[in-house]
């Protein structure tokens, strides 16, 4: 029989011990402590169990430490399934952990009892990202229990704390091991479509920045007595907008096509009307396209304050909130081949390749010189209530990750 077909059939054998690994994973909340929660380290426990019975343990732990946590680490996961040649690692990464329900009144039932109405898997994390993460174990378990050698050695990397950062995720991770090389090729199946049609292979920089601007404080009925800070950052959020003519390049992989500078976040300053203030604090979110110098944006900010602190006599200071930023992977490159390839083979799409604005933990691998991709194909009800996945989307997924770690 045929490789995809042999696979075909095996996966959807495979259907109702998918549906019962989500039930298990949602009824153990993995939140990290900047989200009320105790970390990864229960759900950690049942995933290493289940690779065990599936087949492709004992898996490895790269734990990071973290004293928020009662066990005082966050654990990373690697299961592993050796190839036949030499040719680096194929990577699929997941995440172990999700976000708060937010309001209970929201959902039509409990967020961390699993409901199974139709096609539908409804309850926190089943999409984000358990339906990634059950598809990718149960399609390492059909390549093995089938007996298809991988070409290249496959990892399936279950990360912690993708939710709020990645610092004792992916980061630690890369910075702790020495398990990647420039060789290898990964998927991160932790954003996509209803579609499954398009694969994501860049991402603009993050920039986000914090503006104190400092002025002096006294009545408002005598402003020549004070410096008025809220003006003068009303003045440099205007001017900040010449930004967008300064890095005016575009590029067609990205919606919109352009860098964006965004004014965002204000904090309040003083209580009262007749006061005014000395300080005014507000954020910039800024998505710059890769071919950008964000060394450079950074000079061309800096000079705008210097000029906002000449005209109105107050300083201004600029906080790096986040900054962040990646090489794209080519177009070219095997991964998107051999993803494409399966795609087509499942869902006869023809997928094509985009850029976006927002980051992932992608980001994190192409910074260290591994071509990455990020694909799913889901319904994107990520964060929301009554959040659900489609069982023809985790299996068809399932399907697409075998034959791309057979291809």
């Amino acid at each position: 029989m045929d490789p995809s077909e042999q696979l075909r059939k095996k996966i959807a054998s495979k259907r109702d011990e998918m549906i019962e690994l989500q039930r298990a994973l949602t009824a153990v909340p993995a939140l990290g402590p900047l989200n009320g929660g105790d970390g990864e380290w229960q759900k950690a426990q049942l995933l290493a169990s289940w690779l065990e019975r599936l087949g492709l343990g004992p898996c490895e732990d790269i734990p990071a430490p973290d004293s928020r946590v009662p066990n005082g680490e966050r654990p990373n996961l690697v299961a592993t399934i050796p190839g036949a040649e030499q040719e680096g690692t194929f990577w699929i990464m997941t995440h172990m952990d999700i976000v708060p329900p937010g309001e209970a009144r929201l959902w039509d039932s409990d967020p961390y009892t699993m409901v199974v109405k139709g096609d539908r898997l409804i309850g926190r994390g089943v999409e984000d990202n358990q339906q990634s993460l059950v598809a990718s174990v149960f399609a390492a378990a059909c390549v093995k229990e089938l007996g298809l050698q991988p070409r290249r050695t496959v990892r399936l990397l279950l990360v912690s704390d993708e939710e709020t950062g990645s610092a004792q995720g992916i980061q630690h991770v890369l910075s702790a091991t020495k398990l990647f090389s420039p060789r290898d090729l990964a998927l991160v199946p932790d954003s996509g479509s209803p579609e499954g049609n398009m694969i994501e292979i860049a991402e603009k920089s993050i920039l986000w920045l914090k503006f104190v601007v400092t002025g002096k404080q006294c009545h408002a009925s005598t402003p020549q007595k004070g410096v008025n800070a809220f003006e003068a950052g009303s003045h440099l959020v205007v001017r900040l907008g010449e930004l967008r003519e300064r890095f005016n390049a575009t590029d067609q992989l990205f919606t919109p096509p352009t860098s964006t500078f965004v004014p965002t976040r204000k904090e309040a300053n003083v209580p009262n009307v007749n006061t005014l203030p000395g300080e005014d604090v507000f954020y910039l979110d800024s998505r710059v396209l890769p071919r950008e110098d964000l060394g450079a944006v950074m000079r061309d900010i800096r000079g705008i304050c210097d000029g906002i602190e000449r005209d109105f006599g107050v300083t201004v200071d600029v906080e790096e909130v986040q900054k962040a930023s990646s090489p794209p992977t080519t177009p070219d490159a095997p991964i998107v081949e051999i993803l494409r390839n399966a795609i087509r083979r499942v869902y006869g799409v023809e997928a094509a390749t985009i850029g976006i604005g927002g980051g992932t933990v992608g980001a994190y691998l192409r910074a260290a010189g591994i071509p990455t991709v990020v694909w799913s194909r889901i319904e994107e009800t990520a964060h929301q209530p009554n959040e659900y996945c489609l069982i023809s989307n985790m299996l068809g997924d399932c399907l697409v990750m075998a034959l791309a770690m057979v291809s």
